[in-house]
């Protein structure tokens, strides 16, 4: 049995927590979500997959808890539990040395919630001063293939759960970016709050990401699809079925999409004109699990008249680019000083 724990790359996000070991690739890919019992001392029933199923089916003084919140966490003790849970998960935990560590975080996040982040993940078993923070927006564009380190600009937009992260590359750093607490959550809150409006009926967000999924669109679309929602009635209380199509979910989401449409026009209107240049040749490349609404490039692509290129897998762009750095710590050599946020000094 090996004494050091291999290294380990984390892809923290507010829906999704991804985990990539050295080696061996992407070994853990579950929700960020766990089924509490509230008592004198909170116990957790439940973590990822298995809080997933039990998610809307809780009663009593037992409930779902979301540690993050638009990309960061919000509740410490709980984001602890559930990273040593995965960590032991991907890699278990009979090793004398604890591994190096590779996490992503939002680019907007202050020095406290970075903090907060470190010492998280030290506590629940990243071997202390050997974490690694890095930029998701830097990320996910190492992971897509996106040549980083050359002297030509990039593009990226990851569309996450929590967050949106606009940025453009260069030289292995980000020249400017916008990141916006906008992500697959707010659509899933915008379904919640048309349904409620025109129906006068409560549904779930389980329910309201199943409609996203099913019915969800960027643009309007010709060939209208519906489907039956079930959920509960405002004035009796009682279980509901109504009739939604495609073009409500799209009226329900134009909002978090003219945000995140706003966010990609900040940074292309600063956006240095040489960069500039060169994305308009390689065009905006869309990542995370936000990206893959109906739609979504083909408005991004009408709007700004520019080419829009989805990855070929989106949602592991991000954990795939960590998991690249983590297989080549020499990389860090060349990534501008302030993008990685490196160990402290012990």
């Amino acid at each position: 049995m090996a004494i050091i724990a291999p290294d380990i790359a984390i892809d923290l996000g507010t829906s999704n927590t991804q985990v990539y070991v050295k080696k061996k690739g992407i070994v853990l890919d579950e929700p960020t979500l766990m089924v509490v019992q509230d008592g004198k001392k909170r116990t957790v029933k439940a973590f990822g997959d298995d809080a997933r199923l039990m998610l809307g089916r809780t009663m009593g003084d037992v409930s779902a808890v979301q540690p993050l919140k638009d990309g960061v966490i919000r509740d410490y003790d709980m984001a602890e539990y559930m990273l040593e849970f995965f960590i032991r998960k991907s890699i278990g935990s009979s090793r004398l040395v604890r591994p190096r560590g590779w996490i992503t975080i939002p680019s907007s996040v202050s020095a406290v919630e970075r903090k907060v982040v470190r010492e998280a993940a030290e506590n629940a078993g990243i071997r202390r001063g050997a974490l690694h923070m890095i930029e998701k927006p830097f990320a996910a564009a190492l992971g897509s293939g996106l040549p980083v380190f050359e002297p030509k600009g990039s593009m990226v937009v990851d569309i996450g759960g929590g967050t949106t992260e606009a940025a453009v590359i260069s030289l292995g750093g980000i020249v400017i970016s916008k990141s916006i607490r906008t992500g697959g959550v707010k659509m899933d809150e915008a379904i919640i709050e048309y349904i409620k409006r025109e129906f006068n009926m409560l549904i779930g967000d389980r329910t309201a990401e199943d409609v996203k999924f099913d019915l969800g669109a960027a643009l309007q679309i010709n060939d209208t699809r519906r489907a039956f929602v079930r959920g509960r009635d405002l004035v009796t209380n009682l279980p509901q079925t109504v009739e939604i199509n495609s073009n409500m979910v799209y009226e329900a989401l134009k909002k978090p999409c003219q945000d995140i449409l706003s966010a990609i026009q900040y940074v292309l209107e600063r956006t240095p004109p040489e960069l500039a240049g060169d994305i308009m040749r390689s065009g905006i490349h869309l990542t995370g699990g936000g990206a893959l609404l109906c739609g979504m490039d083909r408005l991004i692509a009408t709007e700004l008249d520019m080419p829009v290129l989805l990855a070929k897998e989106p949602m592991e762009c991000a954990i795939m680019g960590i998991g690249h750095l983590s297989e080549n710590s020499d990389w860090l050599q060349r990534m501008t000083t302030g993008l990685i946020q490196r160990p402290e000094e012990n």
